[in-house]
């Protein structure tokens, strides 16, 4: 399995005369379908919160959920659950699954009880999954619905960067309105995953079955982003880079020689990550000028093969004597989708800060930039809670997740 690898300036044309332009380049990148359609075999882990909060009707929806995930597992995948209240414990072991029956029976005999410690369910099983990743696809589901009242926040995102190291993957869910959005959110952006809202119970089995489908679709992990700028071009000072799809994260880079290493995790096939270098060019003479060249490292798990390399692409700018713009409309609607994050980040942080007003204004125009891209339905929950805020309303817990959510991605 090979990686698809494209990359498109914002404006691909240059004016001679111009000390210093600014460009932004797009780079989408995803695993092309091996020939005979196979995928390595999954290796899931299942981290779900059992705390007293989760008592009734949560729990058991959390149980078909993870009944539905068993049935949908191929032979030679792998599963293990965790459970969590204040202390950990495991309910699966991590196997293949021949008997799924008797796991079914296992998930049944769950009961809500005690508080919540987050670090704990996520240490167990990070362990629980590291047994299965060898020429696996691993990932880890993590369900709460509370605060980590027994546990360390700071030491979820150690875990998360560890999980991250290990070519773990984590995805988050919050179930109903009393989770900690930006503990999870950090959780999943550091360990490459995917944020999930569980507003009502009846939604679980649609987002377990959601997020399976997306695991099914990997083909290559480990990818890492290698850039190589030209000595005339720089990176933005600050945040300068970001994925934009499927869901917007801030990314950090690290530097191996002369070259900036982004992680992204893994590839899905046909199904890209975007992501979104911010760069500065300074002058330079009329013609093709090469700007940066782009590469992948990534590892293949079906072959067992690691520290594979992708094709180089080196991305060209024409610049002109007599300029004019050759604007690219994809890559507008990335630039889009990044500043519709950032305005709401900013309108949460003057939440938090007491600035109502400046909150309603920044949601505002958050959501002027969501219709901008076609966004409707980010649009419409973006300006339902600043119109709130400027009637004097305060917003609900559903309010600021669902915000936060909108903000990330594109609502289906």
């Amino acid at each position: 399995m090979q990686v698809g690898l494209e990359t498109a300036l914002s404006d691909m044309n240059l004016d001679a005369a111009q000390l210093v332009s600014q460009r932004q380049l797009a780079i989408s990148l995803s695993a092309i379908a091996h020939p005979n359609g196979r995928t390595a075999p999954l290796n899931l882990c299942l981290i779900l919160d059992h705390s007293g909060s989760m008592s009734g009707r949560p729990l058991e929806t959390v149980k078909q959920a993870a009944h539905s995930i068993v049935d949908r597992l191929s032979p030679g995948d792998r599963l293990s659950i965790v459970v969590f209240d204040h202390k950990p414990k495991v309910l699966v072991p991590n196997q293949m699954i021949e008997n799924p029956a008797a796991v079914k029976v296992e998930i049944d005999r769950l009961r809500a009880s005690g508080g919540t410690a987050i670090d704990e369910g996520m240490r167990v099983g990070i362990e629980e999954l590291a047994k299965g990743k060898k020429d696996s696809i691993s990932q880890a589901f993590l369900l709460t619905d509370g605060e980590n009242e027994h546990g360390s926040n700071e030491r979820c995102l150690k875990l998360a960067q560890l999980a991250a190291t290990y070519n773990l993957t984590l995805s988050t869910l919050g179930f109903g309105n009393h989770w900690n959005q930006d503990v999870l959110e950090k959780i999943a952006d550091a360990a490459g995953g995917s944020l999930s809202y569980i507003q009502r119970p009846e939604e679980a089995v649609y987002e377990f079955s959601r997020l399976f489908s997306r695991v099914q679709s990997v083909g290559l992990t480990n990818a890492h982003l290698l850039l190589s700028l030209m000595p005339q071009v720089r990176f933005a000072d600050l945040k300068p880079i970001a994925q934009v799809v499927p869901e917007t994260i801030e990314l950090a880079a690290t530097q191996e020689e002369q070259t900036d290493v982004v992680r992204l995790g893994d590839l899905m096939v046909d199904v890209p990550r975007v992501v979104l270098a911010n760069l500065y060019i300074d002058q330079l003479p009329e013609g093709e000028q090469p700007i940066i060249a782009v590469q992948v490292r990534y590892d293949d798990p079906m072959s067992g093969q690691t520290n594979l390399l992708s094709e180089k692409i080196t991305t060209t700018a024409q610049v002109l004597k007599l300029y004019q713009p050759a604007v690219n409309p994809l890559v507008q609607q990335h630039i889009l989708a990044l500043a519709k994050y950032r305005q709401t980040q900013i309108a949460e942080d003057k939440l938090v800060q007491g600035d109502r007003v400046g909150a309603a204004t920044m949601l505002q125009s958050a959501a002027k930039t969501a219709l901008q891209m076609g966004d409707h339905n980010a649009a419409t929950v973006l300006q339902d809670n600043a119109t709130r805020l400027q009637a004097g309303e305060e917003l609900s817990e559903a309010d600021r997740k669902k915000t936060r959510i909108v903000s990330k991605t594109v609502l289906q």
